[in-house]
């Protein structure tokens, strides 16, 4: 199976641990996108992306010292950067040596800036989030932006690895970045909803850390077949056949 999740705002800039290290694909597209940021004052990025001043100071800070060398000196593999709740699930720091290999080849992190990411390869710290309103080049957004690209890179993993589904595991904001039409496998997407206040609903903060727990267990298990998804257990979640579908797996708790 091949395994598409977002990134995650927070970053872990902490010492590099793991020292295999591959670089991404699209790095002349994210310079071509870090010198349009750095055009971008502090006021207008604070306005931009929606962020506290502090935060904009950062950040513009980062698309000045940004460039196109990635070593273990300033960055980290994303795998290992990114911080969020799907991170917590995903707890890539238990992964055994060959666990993280097949993960190098199954799964794919989405990324504003760097377009799509191998868990191995080199970020700097950065924030840039796929709905960003960002003009450059005459596109109007990053989708327009990235566009073919994705699919493209996504649709060429996915000949060399032979899998035969796409799985899901990745935000509405970011996965409306594939042209899903040109997609040459189809999509499974789980969805996990818990009981609350006398109905089933999706609990944001509680999904992404299934989500990241949903892609540990797929690339731990080295799982090739829709229907083993089913046996997905962690966290108390449990799969609902009756209310789910070929396209939308759905898991409840409580």
């Amino acid at each position: 199976m091949f395994v598409v999740i977002s990134p995650a705002k927070k970053l872990d800039t902490s010492g590099v641990k793991h020292q295999k290290f591959t670089i991404p694909s699209f790095i002349n597209q994210s310079e071509r996108l870090i010198h349009q940021l750095r055009k971008i004052s502090p006021k207008d990025l604070k306005q931009l992306m929606k962020i506290s001043d502090d935060l904009a100071e950062l950040n513009n800070q980062r698309y000045l010292l940004w460039n196109t060398k990635h070593d273990l000196e300033k960055c980290k593999q994303a795998i290992f950067a990114f911080n969020g709740e799907v991170y917590s699930g995903l707890n890539a720091s238990s992964f055994l040596e060959n666990e993280l290999e097949y993960a190098q080849q199954h799964l794919r992190i989405l990324s504003g800036l760097y377009g799509i990411l191998r868990p191995l390869d080199l970020i700097h710290p950065y924030r840039l989030e796929m709905g960003t309103k960002l003009r450059i080049e005459g596109y109007t957004n990053l989708y327009e932006f990235w566009s073919d690209m994705l699919v493209d890179e996504i649709n060429k993993s996915i000949k060399s690895t032979k899998d035969k589904v796409l799985i899901n595991l990745a935000s509405v904001e970011y996965f409306k970045a594939i042209n899903k039409k040109k997609l040459i496998v189809p999509i499974i997407t789980p969805v996990f909803k818990d009981y609350n206040n006398g109905s089933y609903k999706t609990i944001m903060m509680y999904a992404k850390k299934a989500r990241g727990s949903m892609a540990s267990f797929i690339l731990k298990n080295k799982i090739r077949r829709p229907e083993e998804l089913t046996a997905f257990d962690l966290d108390g979640y449990l799969f609902n056949k009756d209310v789910s579908n070929e396209n939308e797996f759905v898991f409840y708790r409580g």
